[in-house]
């Protein structure tokens, strides 16, 4: 193979046999359970990175699934989004994800910089109750549930939620395993067409594990609980701040 070669078709690792392709990314069917919880602000500090703000204390912890998505298959993830502001703007900031695909992580992380980790989240319906569950291999270290189509909610305010932006810390060591590559991504939903939206009361139990640190953000008080579904494409990311270089720029 040509060096010319390698620079023309290198976007992915394995070179010739990547894990995803390049996009772009639609889902159909995406749904969501999104439980909106109160917790400790001394928590959200040690984790939340400059020049991000933390608005409230607040945590949105999400449980996805995703039967229908190019390139990335048929899977299900969950994990934790703090909402933030970037200069001025309103924002989400996605401290962790959990899911069990591989090609979804492979891609998440090097494309976007998405934190995730392979777990065994699940969302389903028992009876009158979506139920979501993380697993870390044969350990539960989260539990949320919610009344099943219980109210119907409001389309517009939910729509407008998912249209603001999301922030991620993507890092990528170097061979000497420093950091070569340590940037502030945002990125934006798009093509979204809401088909169903709901709300409805709601639990959330978080437990400790050791690499699974989930409950590191306390449950203090559920605040809501929503049931979404949506076509959506994944927006490409784009760097807002580099902290590898003086003041960001």
């Amino acid at each position: 193979m040509k060096i010319a070669d390698v620079r023309r078709t290198a976007y992915s690792m394995p070179l010739t046999n990547p894990s995803f392709p390049p996009g772009p990314y639609r889902f159909i069917d995406r749904e969501y359970m999104i439980i909106t919880y109160r917790t400790d602000p001394e928590a959200l500090a040690k984790v939340v990175p400059e020049p991000l703000e933390v608005t409230e204390p607040v945590v949105k912890y999400e449980f996805i699934r995703m039967p229908d998505s190019t390139g990335f298959g048929d899977y299900t993830e969950t994990g934790q989004v703090i909402p933030v502001r970037f200069n001025g703007q309103e924002g989400g900031y996605v401290h962790s994800m959990y899911l069990d695909d591989e090609s979804p992580i492979a891609g998440g992380r090097e494309l976007w910089g998405f934190p995730k980790k392979y777990a065994q989240p699940k969302l389903k319906v028992e009876t009158d109750t979506l139920v979501g569950t993380l697993h870390y291999g044969s350990v539960l270290c989260a539990s949320a549930t919610m009344g099943y189509k219980w109210v119907a909610g409001d389309k517009e305010k939910i729509l407008a939620s998912l249209l603001t932006p999301s922030f991620l810390l993507k890092i990528i060591p170097d061979v000497d395993a420093t950091p070569r590559i340590c940037e502030l991504v945002s990125y934006y939903l798009e093509d979204i067409t809401l088909k169903e939206c709901w709300v409805g009361p709601g639990a959330l139990g978080l437990f400790p594990h050791a690499l699974c640190n989930v409950a590191a953000l306390p449950v203090l008080e559920v605040l809501s609980a929503v049931h979404i579904k949506a076509d959506l494409t994944l927006g490409m990311g784009k760097v807002v701040y580099d902290y590898m270089k003086e003041n960001g720029a």
